[in-house]
């Protein structure tokens, strides 16, 4: 999945070590997206990935990411892990934000040729129009 959006918050990077002895490390972003009503979304960069990825705050980014679910003691938890962020530059993202141009209407019908008329027209009392 895909999301274009600005980088609102950068958080401290979290590293550790597991329980089979392997180093790791994760950091965590909140992107805010560039739709007419924006959203934000928390997601991280887990492993090398948090290396090969440096994000700051106001970077405007393409994120590539996967959503990934674990249980832990019968609750859920679902993660947005990123495994790819391309930075955009303004115009691009310019771009996005304007909707898309609404289709042209079709042009409208040639006016008619102007009836002729008779400045002796005069109405007649045979009309049978109630009014």
């Amino acid at each position: 999945m895909e999301v274009k959006g600005k980088i609102i918050q950068k958080f401290d990077l979290q590293s550790g070590t597991s329980k089979a002895g392997n180093p790791w490390k994760k950091q965590n972003y909140l992107l805010e997206t560039l739709d007419s009503y924006p959203r934000k979304i928390y997601f991280d960069f887990f492993g090398d990935r948090a290396d090969q990825y440096p994000l700051n705050v106001g970077d405007l980014i393409n994120l590539s990411f996967d959503i990934e679910c674990r249980e832990y003691q019968g609750r859920y938890y679902t993660d947005i892990r990123g495994w790819k962020a391309e930075k955009i530059d303004d115009a691009t993202a310019a771009a996005a934000q304007q909707p898309a141009p609404a289709p042209q209407a079709a042009p409208a019908p040639a006016p008619m040729s102007p009836v002729a008329t008779d400045a002796t027209f005069e109405p007649s009392q045979e009309d049978d129009l109630p009014f």
